[in-house]
């Protein structure tokens, strides 16, 4: 089996999504991607023609995000032709799976160059707007157990005991770790910026992170899904009527930002070719599912997938970035493999940062990695979870 190396990850600064329009609603989700692969093409003196394919993950492929918006993308770039694309949708892990998918291609020695990420432009095509029956069907929602996925994040809080004040502390540190990490330029090796016509950059940073967040902010937010209970309000009454108790609120929720990441993933000989130098190794990925009323929990039978076929423990696991969909998600993810808070997402995530859901696993990746570099250390696990209780886990090893 080949190697696939990662040899660059970019992404764009996030940017909040709001009642008066964020930094790019103005913008397609083409305008979005552009930059990104010209940045790929630029910073590793690689011509587009030499990409065998572009793999994307989408989670809400409708309007300006439909008609396979990764063939579209690369092509609107500037891309050559002979580039191919398709778009991934596994809900939240999109981008992550399309990352592992090029990673396969070039494992089984198919190809030798493929870039992956994701795009979601939650200003331009919101959330649901494809109107799947998984969410707009009232038999397909009662027949899969349907529930939003702010109500599983309670219910999960719920059946582990999560007290809000815990909640809400995890958001405080997102914040705080983010801020402390975009102040000292962590972030920097990976942003690319997008440009107006003027030249100048729209949006420098991610544009959610607050520096001066505490926990009294926080415990002053009203508590936000029992206005979801209409869309599954049926399981919680049969299934969980007894086990719901409402403990999410904005505040330790993930954003919703506009985002988009590219990853560049090449074989040894692909890297030899074009003299491109490879940063980590793509050792294992993993997908699995769980129940898709609890939901968020898939990521979890993922990475225990992922450690068994590697015979690896968590404790052989350096950094963790695992999406921060809900605070008890993470929470609940961390307490089942006991992972150590210092190696968790340690410059923040989506409560922090924003959850562009099909782009959030490229984003992942890249903070990842430059944080591995940066600390000088080895081996890092990027895990999120999904709709309908998906979860996609990936491992890699810095050279």
């Amino acid at each position: 089996m080949n190697d696939a190396f990662i040899v660059d990850a970019v992404r764009i600064p996030r940017a909040k999504v709001n009642a008066e329009g964020g930094a790019y609603a103005q913008l397609k989700p083409v305008d979005l991607l552009a930059p990104l692969f010209n940045a790929i093409s630029s910073r590793n003196n690689l011509p587009s023609d030499a990409v065998e394919d572009v793999l994307l993950g989408c989670s809400t492929q409708s309007g300006d995000q439909g008609s396979n918006i990764a063939k579209i993308a690369a092509l609107y770039a500037g891309w050559s032709d002979q580039v191919s694309g398709a778009t991934i949708n596994r809900f939240c892990c999109s981008g992550l799976d399309a990352i592992n998918l090029a990673a396969s291609k070039i494992m089984s020695g198919m190809e030798d160059i493929v870039v992956a990420g994701g795009i979601e432009q939650i200003s331009q095509v919101p959330m649901f707007a494809d109107k799947g029956p998984w969410f707009s069907d009232k038999n397909v929602m009662k027949k899969t157990k349907f529930l939003h996925m702010g109500l599983s994040a309670d219910l999960i809080a719920t059946q582990n005991n999560y007290q809000r004040s815990d909640l809400d502390q995890l958001a405080e540190d997102s914040h705080k770790r983010a801020a402390h990490a975009q102040q000292n330029g962590y972030f920097d090796k990976s942003l690319i910026t997008i440009k107006d016509k003027d030249g100048n950059a729209i949006l420098e940073s991610d544009n959610g992170i607050r520096e001066n967040i505490s926990k009294e902010k926080l415990a002053a937010l009203p508590a936000s899904f029992t206005a979801f209970k209409d869309m599954g309000q049926f399981v919680v009454d049969q299934v969980y009527k007894d086990q719901l108790q409402t403990l999410h609120s904005p505040g330790n929720s993930p954003a919703l930002v506009d985002g988009a990441s590219l990853v560049l993933i090449a074989s040894e000989r692909a890297c030899e070719k074009y003299s491109l130098t490879p940063r980590a190794r793509i050792c294992h990925f993993a997908n699995g599912s769980d129940e898709p009323v609890k939901m968020l929990t898939g990521h979890i039978t993922a990475t225990q997938k992922l450690l068994n076929a590697c015979k690896l423990s968590p404790q052989d696991i350096d950094l963790w970035e695992v999406n921060e969909s809900f605070a008890s998600s993470v929470m609940n993810y961390r307490d089942h493999f006991s992972i150590d808070n210092t190696k968790l997402n340690v410059n923040g995530s989506a409560i922090a940062m924003g959850h562009p859901l099909g782009a959030t696993g490229g984003n992942l990746m890249g903070i990842l990695l430059d944080e591995l570099e940066r600390q000088g250390l080895k081996r890092g696990i990027v895990s999120i979870c999904g709709g309908a209780g998906v979860g996609v886990t990936t491992l890699i090893e810095c050279l």
